[in-house]
C-alpha cells in the first residue's frame, strides 16, 4: 500500500513511533510484524488463522517435495508523486527469494517496467526476471496464460503489489488511479489456487478475501482490492510481512533463513540508489512507509531474537 503525498488516509497518530522494547520470545511473529499498525490492517487479524505466517509457510513447504519446484514472486507499487516504485515490497521480496532458494526453489521475479530495475539485483546475481507488459486486459490475460503454461509455478507470491478493484482498476490508498503505470499481474493469480499475498493496506493482491471487512474500516480503502489469494499475510509494512513469513519458514525447516540486519540495510540503500522512494513521502531516502532504516532493522532484529529464543527453549 502507499498513501501518496497530500492524499494520505493515515490516522492522526504519528508514523514515526519508535519500536518498543519487548522481551524476546514473548511476542508471536504476528505480534511483531503488526506492531505500530498505523493504518488499521490489524482489524483483519480475527479473520485469519491465529498463526497466519506459519499457516502460509506450511502452505509453501507443502510444495517443496522432491524434484524441481518453482516460485514466482511479484512486487512493485508505483508512486504517482515521484513517478517511481516504492521501497516497500522489493526488499521483502528479495529476502524471501533468498530464503526460498535455500529451500530448493527456483525463483522467478515478475514485475512491470517500473519494478524491474529493483529486481535485477538481489545480492546473488542469480535472479531471473520477467517483465509483464502494461497493456489492456486482453493482452494481459493472454500473457498471464502463456507465462503460467511456460513456468508452471508451484507457488505464486505477491508482496505489496496493487490489486484490481471491483472495477478492474488499480488504485492507490488516496483513491488515485495508477492503472496506466501498473501491469495487470492479477491475471496470474485469478486462475490459480497455489497463491499467497502479503499486504499492509487493503489494496494489494491477496486482499480480495477480505473485501467486505476492509470496506467497513474507516482508515482502509473504500474501494479495496478484490484479487484473492489462497493464503494471506497482513503486516504494518509489507516487507515486515515477508520477514515474518521467512521466520515461520525458518522455524519449520529448523534453519535460520532470515537475512542479517546489515544485509537488509545494504539492500535498502542499493534499491534507493536505483530509484526507489518512500511510499508515504515520495522522497528518495532510505525509509519505508516513513519508518527509518533503524526502525525497519529493529523489526528484523526482533524476529531474529524470536528464532534465537526458540533455539534456547529447544535446548532447555
Amino acid at each position: 500500500m502507499n498513501n501518496e503525498v497530500g492524499g494520505s488516509r493515515l490516522p492522526s497518530s504519528s508514523r514515526v513511533a519508535i519500536m518498543s522494547d519487548t522481551v524476546p520470545g514473548k511476542d508471536s511473529i504476528e505480534d511483531i510484524i503488526l506492531n505500530h499498525d498505523c493504518r488499521g490492517i490489524s482489524a483483519l487479524r480475527p479473520f485469519l488463522p491465529s498463526s497466519f505466517c506459519e499457516d502460509a509457510a506450511r502452505f509453501i513447504l507443502e510444495k517443496s517435495g522432491t524434484g524441481h519446484k518453482t516460485a514466482l514472486i511479484t512486487t512493485g507499487f508505483f508512486i504517482l508523486s515521484a513517478e517511481a516504485p516504492e521501497t516497500d515490497g522489493p526488499p521483502g521480496t528479495i529476502a524471501l527469494a533468498r530464503a526460498l532458494r535455500q529451500l530448493g526453489f527456483e525463483v522467478i521475479y515478475v514485475s512491470d517496467r517500473y519494478g524491474i530495475p529493483l529486481l535485477t539485483f538481489d545480492g546473488g546475481g542469480t535472479e531471473q526476471v520477467i517483465e509483464f507488459p502494461i497493456s489492456d486486459h486482453t493482452v494481459s490475460r493472454d500473457f498471464a496464460r502463456g507465462l503460467l503454461a511456460d513456468v508452471k509455478p508451484d507457488i505464486l507470491i505477491a508482496v505489496e503489489r496493487c490489486g484490481f478493484t471491483a472495477g478492474n482498476r488499480h488504485l492507490n490508498m488516496a483513491g488515485k488511479d495508477i492503472s496506466d503505470f501498473t501491469a495487470k499481474i492479477d491475471y496470474l493469480f485469478l486462475s490459480q489456487e497455489n497463491t499467497l499475498g502479503i499486504g499492509d493496506g487493503g489494496n494489494e493482491i491477496g486482499m480480495g478475501r477480505f473485501t467486505r471487512q476492509i470496506k467497513s474500516l474507516a482508515d482502509l480503502p473504500g474501494d479495496p482490492a478484490v484479487t484473492p489469494t489462497r493464503k494471506t499475510i497482513i503486516s504494518s509494512v509489507s516487507n515486515w510481512g515477508a520477514y515474518g513469513l521467512i521466520t515461520a519458514l525458518s522455524r519449520l525447516s529448523q534453519r535460520d533463513l532470515l537475512p542479517s540486519v546489515e544485509w537488509a540495510g545494504e539492500l535498502l540503500t542499493e534499491l534507493v540508489a536505483r530509484g526507489a522512494v518512500d511510499g508515504i513521502s515520495g522522497e528518495t531516502k532510505c525509509t519505508v512507509d516513513a519508518f527509518s532504516a533503524e526502525q525497519n532493522a529493529g523489526v528484523l532484529l526482533r524476529l531474529k531474537q524470536l528464532l534465537q529464543s526458540d533455539t534456547i527453549s529447544t535446548a532447555a
